[in-house]
């Protein structure tokens, strides 16, 4: 489920921590971390799936509340329970992956005050109108009904990014990504395929990229870095002031590019310049397309590289 991509972003994230602070931590310390902040992205996917069954719970408090307050009304005698009914929330609830992961890591979003701002956002939106007023539902259109109200109102909520942010500082960085394995999970689930979660890794090799990737670069970053000061147009750019970030990617797109003889060199060029573009300066995408391009073909023509 944590792909290379979030790992790529992992790695340089953590190597521009490590390398600015080095002198006060060791490398096995950063290893460590690197490892807790790749957890922690896991652990937003089973909390995404959390939250969800607890706005469900928040709401049918709620209904439950109405119905036995002084003088409810018919409505709030008789609810429609649809949103409390949904078949996908029952599935989570006893899903063995998930209450397998939360007794050893417990999670709980019930007490938090921007819930109920978010439980009213949910039921104001059209998705819940549209849901609540169906005839009749499926499996299918209930989950369909969680990916909409994910999608369109809890993911594009910019509060809800504060929110995360505030619950844990690896969240908000990894909502991007993780939102997407859960919208995957939900579609799988919906199409019929086994109610299974996504493991954390796809196999073993991915879950040694980030390790592996990191000490390559740490460890031969005096070497990348003269390869790339070579390449530098000093016509164009004051090697000086190259941004630190900048010369971070393309460290470990070097790193990559050597010694993971299976990931095709279009790969990590393309993956390291999305990262630059996101991560480091306007101009930083194609600075670091420069550079590699450079690189590559050097490399190539001292048959560093051999790979395509």
């Amino acid at each position: 489920m944590i792909n290379r991509v979030l790992i790529r972003i992992k790695v340089v994230q953590m190597l521009y921590s490590y390398l600015l602070t080095q002198k006060e931590r060791s490398l096995i310390d950063a290893k460590e971390e690197l490892q807790v902040s790749l957890s922690k992205a896991y652990e937003l996917y089973h909390a995404l799936l959390v939250l969800m069954i607890d706005l469900t719970r928040m709401q049918e408090l709620k209904l439950d509340y109405a119905k036995n307050k002084y003088l409810p009304t018919d409505e709030e005698k008789n609810p429609n329970t649809r949103f409390i009914d949904n078949r996908l929330i029952e599935a989570l609830r006893n899903n063995e992956d998930l209450n397998g992961y939360l007794k050893e890591n417990p999670i709980s979003w019930q007490d938090d005050v921007y819930l109920h701002i978010l439980l009213d956002k949910i039921t104001q939106s059209e998705y819940y109108t549209e849901y609540m007023s169906l005839e009749k539902t499926t499996f299918e259109i209930d989950c369909e009904f969680w990916r909409n109200i994910l999608k369109k109102v809890i993911f594009s909520d910019d509060d809800f990014s504060e929110f995360l942010e505030s619950k844990s500082v690896y969240w908000n960085d990894d909502l991007v990504s993780i939102s997407t394995f859960l919208l995957k999970t939900i579609k799988r689930w919906a199409d019929g395929e086994k109610q299974k979660l996504m493991p954390m890794y796809k196999d073993e090799e991915d879950s040694n990229f980030a390790e592996t990737l990191f000490s390559f670069t740490v460890n031969n970053k005096e070497e990348y870095d003269k390869l790339i000061d070579r390449f530098i147009n000093t016509d164009s750019w004051d090697v000086e002031r190259v941004a630190f970030m900048d010369r971070i990617i393309l460290d470990c797109g070097i790193a990559e590019l050597l010694n993971f003889k299976k990931i095709p060199t279009t790969v990590t060029l393309n993956e390291y310049i999305d990262i630059a573009k996101y991560y480091s300066t306007n101009k930083s995408g194609t600075f670091v397309n420069g550079i590699f391009d450079s690189i590559i073909k050097y490399l190539k023509k001292e048959k560093t590289l051999t790979k395509e």
